[in-house]
């Protein structure tokens, strides 16, 4: 795969993965999940501008507690988590977003160490530069180089270049967002990318009673259900689409026995759309649910399972003072 990197700035250097040769475009997936039995849409079709700022608003909610509670474990820990691994490190992370969090533990490797390289992977390139951007023109202290392209091809291809220590992170229970197989193919290819005792911070939402899970994912205000909903806006935007999203119900259960969230939008009626861009009609049944979600929650013995299958150990663990959410420290054997 040709990668392309740029110069954005003295400390601030940006590769970009093309597109894989091959793989679906956005109507490709749209269709071929519309048309299986039973429907499913892709979570990272939930994310385009509109429904990232719904995920945005959906983090200061009170019933939704992860973001919280993750701040705050970041906040009372991270000046111990930076130094277990012993200084000076570098840093890697999946997913950075905003990387709000991320600032947190910078800070405390700043006071133990003169510099600081920061990896960040994310499939956003505009919110990737904006971050990055924000993050060296506030620590002069700091380099970037990130990457800009989906997880498995990054760590796939062999780019990722290491240097000093390595601790990676990966937060906000986003290895909550893939299935099992998926979540430990991931671990595994961060941990061919590490060397024997680099770490990895994980954040993961914990297993809790069913009212509080089903409430974070399914809010009052129906914050959530218009996060989920917009991912058949964004159909009829991209599509031509022709669904009277009113149409569909959000429906959101904890699956006990998988430990899974899973979040569904539901025909109110029989229907019949069309995706007029790419010639699809499809067919709802009333009643009829399209998965649109999961997100997995772990015990304590979860999280030493996945790491043992990636070929890690946890070296220490910590949570808020619910129990409600954990960051463990993965160190790579």
């Amino acid at each position: 795969m040709s990668t392309t990197a740029t110069r954005v700035s003295d400390r601030f250097e940006l590769v970009t993965f093309p597109r894989a040769a091959g793989q679906p475009t956005f109507g490709q997936e749209i269709a071929a999940g519309l048309r299986a039995v039973p429907k499913r849409l892709s979570p990272k079709f939930l994310y385009d501008d509109v429904g990232s700022k719904l995920f945005d608003a959906i983090t200061h909610l009170p019933e939704y507690y992860p973001t919280r509670a993750e701040t705050d474990i970041l906040h009372e820990w991270g000046w111990e988590m930076v130094r277990l691994l012993d200084a000076p490190l570098d840093f890697i992370e999946l997913g950075s977003g905003s990387a709000v969090k991320t600032r947190i533990l910078i800070d405390e490797a700043l006071r133990v160490q003169r510099t600081l390289r920061y990896s960040p992977i994310d499939i956003s390139e505009v919110a990737l530069i904006a971050s990055s951007q924000n993050l060296v023109d506030s620590y002069a202290a700091l380099s970037i180089r990130a990457y800009a392209g989906d997880y498995f091809d990054v760590l796939g291809s062999g780019e990722l270049q290491l240097g000093r220590k390595a601790l990676a992170m990966f937060m906000g229970s986003n290895i909550g967002n893939y299935e099992p197989a998926e979540a430990r193919r991931i671990l595994k290819l961060l941990a061919r990318v590490l060397r024997p005792g680099d770490g990895l911070l994980l954040g993961t939402d914990l297993k809790k009673d069913r009212a509080t899970l089903e409430l974070a994912y399914d809010d009052p205000a129906g914050v959530t259900a218009a996060f989920d909903r917009n991912v058949l806006s964004r159909i009829n935007r991209e599509l031509g689409g022709d669904i009277e999203v009113r149409d569909f119900d959000h429906v959101v259960r904890y699956d006990e026995a998988r430990g899974s969230v899973d979040s569904f939008l539901e025909a109110r009626r029989d229907m019949r759309v069309t995706l007029a861009e790419i010639g699809v009609y499809v067919a709802f049944e009333s009643g009829e649910r399209v998965h649109v979600e999961s997100s997995y929650k772990f015990s304590d013995e979860d999280i030493a399972k996945l790491a043992r299958h990636a070929g890690f150990r946890v070296a220490q663990a910590w949570t808020d003072g619910a129990e409600a959410f954990s960051v463990s420290l993965l160190v790579r054997e």
